[in-house]
């Protein structure tokens, strides 16, 4: 799925922002960065600040649209389109960016995605195809419907220009907020991790976290190479990879020395605190940041600055009180 060759990364991440910039500042958001004092999230750590990346706010209800939209415009689409299988918020991404540029979509989706992200894809005029019951019965079966029609594959995670886009977001925060010391991010198939450790370096401390039902970097760590895992649980629609992807693999190698796994029942209490605290509805993928915080497993030191970032509220509101 990937380009095997050596990329710098924040040269590639600049030239996607310059890429988004000129064509598609239509559709983009700049996503608010939201300072608080560690006290407000019950964290004793005298002086520390929170960071909130909201960048669930972004269209399409997810950070996705960055490398979505990034893959399109980089690329020759032909009359059939743009495929793409995800969980739910790629496709979204996908299906939002074909809009703008006037384009076909076909998303294919397992069946664990949930009814509100099939709705919305509906109304974004994609078509929506469900297979099987995880990711990657979805991608299988994108993969042979791209070869059969020549469509723009667009990968959820594994492809150059969609890591460089979501890389962006790490950019977009640079420039509003300064470097903080350390950024939490959720980990699904990597794209976003990967994006954001190729910007980052080794300048701030990027902090790996995945449900321990979906360990898929996790695993892969200890295994020293990219594995199958199984995975399930409260956020497998949008962390259901089973493997981590090529590219994310090499860039977090490099860049990431922490990984840290959580309980689904700490990231549903961070997912409710979200909603009743701050009123953020947010998906159980966008929770695993503040559940690191909430449990320990990530503790900050006095003064930090700690950046969580809300990547995704494609959730139906009924479901997060």
């Amino acid at each position: 799925m990937n380009d095997k060759k050596t990329f710098d990364w924040r040269s590639e991440i600049d030239s996607a922002s310059r890429r988004l910039s000129e064509r598609a500042g239509h559709f983009l958001r700049e996503t608010p960065l939201w300072k608080l004092p560690a006290a407000a999230f019950g964290v004793a750590a005298p002086g520390a600040e929170i960071w909130l990346k909201l960048e669930h706010m972004q269209v399409s209800g997810s950070f996705k649209a960055r490398g979505m939209m990034n893959r399109l415009l980089a690329n020759d689409i032909p009359d059939s389109g743009v495929v793409v299988a995800s969980g739910g918020n790629a496709g979204i991404a996908t299906a939002a960016a074909a809009r703008a540029l006037g384009v076909p979509c076909q998303v294919f989706l397992p069946g664990v995605s949930p009814e509100a992200k099939r709705a919305r894809l509906r109304a974004l005029g994609a078509e929506v195809v469900v297979v099987g019951e995880l990711y990657p019965d979805a991608l299988a079966a994108c993969l042979t419907r791209q070869k059969e029609s020549g469509a723009l594959l667009t990968h959820a995670y594994d492809q150059p220009e969609v890591v460089a886009g979501a890389g962006t977001l790490g950019r977009e925060i640079e420039e509003q907020g300064g470097l903080p010391d350390a950024v939490l991010v959720s980990v699904g198939g990597g794209g976003l991790i990967g994006g954001l450790a190729g910007w980052f370096e080794q300048r701030v401390r990027v902090v790996a976290l995945e449900p321990e039902k979906a360990p898929t970097l996790f695993r892969a760590r200890e295994a020293g190479e990219p594995i199958d895992v199984e995975v399930g649980g409260i956020a497998a629609d949008s962390l259901g990879a089973r493997r981590i992807g090529a590219i994310s693999w090499e860039i977090t190698q490099r860049q990431v020395r922490h990984a840290l796994l959580l309980s689904d029942e700490s990231i549903r209490a961070a997912q409710q605190w979200l909603w009743k605290e701050l009123k953020l509805a947010v998906e159980p993928a966008a929770a695993l940041p503040l559940a690191a915080l909430q449990t320990g497993a990530y503790a900050p030191r006095a003064g930090e600055k700690v950046c969580l970032i809300v990547c995704g509220a494609n959730v139906d509101p009924a479901t997060v009180a």
